[in-house]
């Protein structure tokens, strides 16, 4: 459920939140009927007539295996209302998750919402959940969006208490400058919520439905920067308290006592930060300055990025340490196992004397004893001197004798192997989608540090043979070599990698593995892996991996089940 919650749209809300635009009730520019808004009323989901319009034109019935343009696969119904619903499906060409809403071309918002979606996807600010696709085809239009499972809605983290005052700063700071950017290029949002608001698990935070969420829903406003600069405040002002800023309950947060009128964050909760409450009524109040400081309200997200920016930067709190427990000494310590401390002897404690050694052996018999163990000792060392060169001239002899030590090092020989030149090296894909085949030369340059990566994929670590039967490499050898192992450098490690080597015909990346020889297989969770073969002679060696391990993101790639190949090389 936490994937599902982070991916919906909050297209759906219905639960009476105050509305945090002024007046609108002027038609959008391609003819779609506005919802009309107001600052104290409650939000409406259009007119009545638009609303009636909208459930008159109901898509043809979906269910989950649906497939959209042949690639998108409906997973879950998150979203169904006014004729137009939301989705959580799989991209089945890049194996990844996506959103998707859909409305029947003949919907009322239909021509909005593309345009919206066309428009947000033109923008390109990793600040905002991305719109991958809008399309009108066999009378339904639908939009594709990023599904982000490793991120949380606000409303869940407001949930659990408010914000630090390091956290929501950085709340007010991102999201006003990604609405800055935003309204720089003419798009608005018009329904920023806490559940518009995602958080990752880095910190970031990402705002989704720019644009798209009010055409869905009908939304159109005189004064776009200041709805979204309200709205900004409004988020700012929950973060601080827990509360939603008006007297109506909303979001999962409650609302202000009525009759009490906006009160800044300050007054509602101890302990709130002072900068940031006066912020968040400078954004919240529109119509003056606010009561505890002359500052000029903000009226866009620029100047209230603006204002962010000139605020003292709040440090994030320092990491507490639990101090550990007192460490308990043993018995042995605390007794006179070790040196007695140098403390002054006590009053009426006297001083233990001393015991002094036993006296040598001076008897008769004491002295025979003393004999006898010097006898010994004398044949022992005899005996052990014999030995010694006994062992010696043994080894002399053998050093003399040629023919005793070269079946030695024709063992050491066979069992090292020699090792064989590897002439091209290429990517191996028989389904048509390679990896990273410029990567490929990195298995053969000699260097560890350079090597080939395939891609994540969500399932593993066997690969599912319905969307990837497994990802290789192809070797040239120059010509046919008699091959009794292969080593291949594995660059993760962890749970288990499957390698299997085949005899190909040629250096051909599409040749079917049916048609191949197979050689041998490995499977390990270490950075290597070691295949032995017998008997094998080929010019061409596919290496065929069918398992990889877990591996987290890397700055490069998204965490998900991969392998890399460092170097591989193979002996005689």
């Amino acid at each position: 459920m936490a994937e599902r919650s982070t991916a919906a749209v909050d297209v759906a809300d219905t639960s009476g939140e105050e509305p945090l635009t002024a007046k609108a009730g002027k038609a959008t520019d391609d003819g779609a009927k506005a919802e009309e808004v107001s600052g104290r009323e409650k939000d409406a989901e259009g007119t009545d007539e638009e609303r009636a319009a909208a459930i008159e034109a109901q898509p043809p019935e979906l269910h989950s295996g649906h497939k959209l343009a042949r690639r998108y696969r409906l997973e879950e119904c998150v979203t169904r209302l006014d004729g137009f619903s939301s989705w959580r499906a799989v991209d089945e060409k890049l194996r990844r998750a996506v959103g998707v809403h859909i409305l029947p071309a003949d919907h009322p918002r239909g021509r909005p919402v593309l345009s919206a979606a066309r428009s947000s996807a033109l923008l390109g600010d990793p600040r905002f959940v991305q719109v991958l696709d809008a399309v009108e085809e066999n009378d339904l239009v639908y939009v594709v969006h990023e599904w982000l499972p490793d991120a949380t809605e606000l409303t869940t983290v407001l949930a659990n208490g408010p914000l630090e005052p390091h956290d929501a700063y950085q709340l007010v700071s991102q999201v006003s400058q990604a609405m800055a950017a935003a309204h720089r290029e003419g798009l608005s949002h018009l329904r920023i919520t806490p559940g518009s608001v995602l958080r990752t698990e880095s910190g970031q935070y990402r705002i989704r439905g720019l644009a798209v969420m009010a055409a869905l829903r009908g939304i159109t406003c005189e004064h776009p920067q200041r709805t979204d600069t309200e709205a900004i405040g409004a988020l700012l002002y929950s973060a601080l308290t827990q509360r939603w800023p008006y007297e109506n309950d909303a979001h999962g947060l409650t609302g202000l006592p009525k009759g009490v009128g906006l009160i800044a964050p300050d007054q509602v909760r101890a302990g709130v930060h002072r900068g940031l409450s006066e912020l968040a009524m400078r954004a919240l109040i529109n119509d003056g300055a606010t009561a505890s400081r002359q500052e000029q309200p903000c009226t866009t997200p620029e100047e209230l990025a603006k204002a962010v920016a000139a605020m003292p930067r709040i440090r994030p709190p320092e990491t507490s340490f639990a101090t550990p427990p007192p460490y308990q000494r043993t018995g042995y310590q605390q007794g006179n196992y070790r040196q007695p401390s140098a403390r002054p002897a006590q009053a009426g404690h006297a001083t233990q004397p001393v015991a002094s050694p036993p006296p040598p052996l001076q008897s008769r018999t004491g002295r025979a004893l003393k004999w006898s163990v010097s006898a010994l000792l004398i044949a022992a060392l005899g005996l052990g001197s014999w030995q010694l060169a006994d062992t010696l001239l043994k080894r002399e002899k053998d050093r003399d004798d040629p023919a005793n030590s070269q079946p030695s090092s024709g063992s050491a020989k066979k069992s090292q192997g020699k090792p064989i030149k590897i002439v091209e090296a290429g990517e191996y894909y028989p389904d048509g989608q390679p990896q990273h085949a410029n990567q490929a030369r990195d298995t053969i340059d000699g260097n560890p540090s350079t090597y080939w990566g395939s891609r994540g994929y969500r399932e593993g670590p066997d690969l599912n043979p319905a969307f990837k039967k497994g990802v290789g490499l192809v070797y040239d050898l120059g010509s046919k070599q008699q091959i009794s192992g292969a080593s291949i450098g594995l660059h993760n490690t962890g749970a288990y990698t499957i390698v299997t080597l085949y005899a190909a015909d040629s250096l051909s990346p599409s040749q079917p593995l049916s048609s191949m020889r197979r050689l041998g297989t490995d499977k390990t969770s270490g950075s290597s892996a070691k295949v032995k073969l017998k008997q094998a002679k080929a010019r061409y060696v596919v290496v065929w991996i069918t398992a990889m391990p877990y591996a987290p993101g890397d700055g490069y790639s998204s965490a998900g089940y991969r392998q890399g190949v460092t170097e591989v090389s193979f002996t005689s």
